[in-house]
């Protein structure tokens, strides 16, 4: 039978109130204040001002199109990604800044941006000598100022982080250009490539292993539990019997991991509906299953891999693996490395 919370809507995507501030900023720095860039983007002209604590993912990017509009600013995306600071992330900013290593930080970004907004997940893999930084946006239909402000954001905070202007190898998005290359090349370094098959950085691997510029890593451990504890709210607070499709889903996942092969039928006959109608609702809320079933197993693997009694076969059978080899390529593509040595380093030994 369905779920009696079947028909209830999916809790609306997020952005807090302090990532909205670079927004705010950027359209400030150009003559539009707070209540213009509301009313622009038809919210309330008070809907800003005081700065509320969440603000719907889609109200957010309208408010980029409208930034854009109104200061008749072509590259309005990278002007608000220019003015990301340390609490634009929310709490997760201060995990990264207590970070050992830029890897660290990085794979710490796609547990935890969350935190700050539901705008899209980051992706950390490697090939060779290279890392590629991959950036999937909940809204593929937005404008490219959703995307490029996050890309110029990323390159301003770890410029930041680093203490020392850096700069990735190349630059890749998949929407059209619309406007000069010369804006791109000063924000981030580089001149794009447009109408790529995905929203992509790629850097020297070796930056990795680079130094947080005076990281406090003594804090590391008092951070990180305060994002774990926050992160568990959050989860929690969705995760009741009325919870959005994607939370519904993610718990079918887990029930069902150690001992049933997840697949799409199976989860959508658990939930009562047919694969079809389970995929179309996914869709309406921004996901797909297969994002929703390796975030799931992404997230239990590094709780199981910070247990020492569990082996790497015994991580792969609980994720739903049948072959320790398919969970040791799945996860390299989830977190960039080999379990192993994700383990190490985890557990303080690397």
């Amino acid at each position: 039978m369905p779920s009696a919370c079947s028909t209830t809507p999916t809790p609306l995507p997020r952005v807090t109130g302090a990532y909205l501030q670079p927004a705010i900023d950027a359209a400030a720095a150009q003559g539009v204040d707070t209540r213009a860039l509301a009313a622009g983007a038809g919210l309330d002209r008070l809907a800003l001002d005081p700065l509320p604590e969440a603000l719907p993912a889609r109200d957010y990017i309208a408010l980029l199109d409208a930034g854009a509009r109104l200061c008749r600013d072509p590259h309005f995306g990278l002007h608000v990604g220019e003015r990301v600071r340390l609490g634009t992330y929310s709490v997760y900013g201060g995990v990264l800044l207590a970070c050992a290593n830029f890897g660290q930080a990085l794979e710490l970004t796609q547990r935890y941006e969350q935190l700050a907004h539901d705008l899209g997940r980051s992706q950390l893999g490697l090939d060779g000598m290279l890392a590629h930084y991959t950036w999937i946006s909940r809204f593929p239909q937005a404008s490219r100022h959703l995307v490029e402000s996050v890309f110029a954001g990323i390159r301003v905070f770890g410029s930041w982080l680093a203490g020392e202007p850096l700069a990735p190898r190349a630059v890749a998005f998949a929407h059209a250009c619309e406007t000069g290359t010369g804006e791109y090349e000063r924000v981030l370094g580089v001149v794009p490539r447009f109408d790529a098959p995905a929203h992509v950085a790629t850097l020297d691997a070796a930056l990795l292993a680079m130094p947080v510029a005076n990281a406090d890593v003594g804090l590391y451990p008092v951070l990180q539990q305060h994002a774990e504890r926050l992160l568990r709210e959050r989860t929690l607070a969705s995760a009741s019997a009325c919870a959005g499709i994607v939370d519904q889903v993610r718990a079918a996942v887990l029930r069902n991991l150690a001992h049933d092969p997840v697949r799409l039928a199976g989860i959508a006959a658990d939930l009562g509906m047919s694969a079809r109608t389970l995929q179309r609702k996914l869709s309406d809320a921004g996901a797909s299953f297969q994002q929703v079933l390796d975030e799931a197993r992404h997230g239990l693997a590094m709780d199981y891999l910070r247990q020492e009694g569990l082996s790497l076969l015994d991580v792969a059978f609980l994720l739903g693996f049948r072959e320790q080899s398919a969970f040791t390529h799945a996860f390299r593509e989830w977190s960039g490395m080999n379990p192993g040595a994700w383990r190490e380093r985890a557990l303080g030994r690397a």
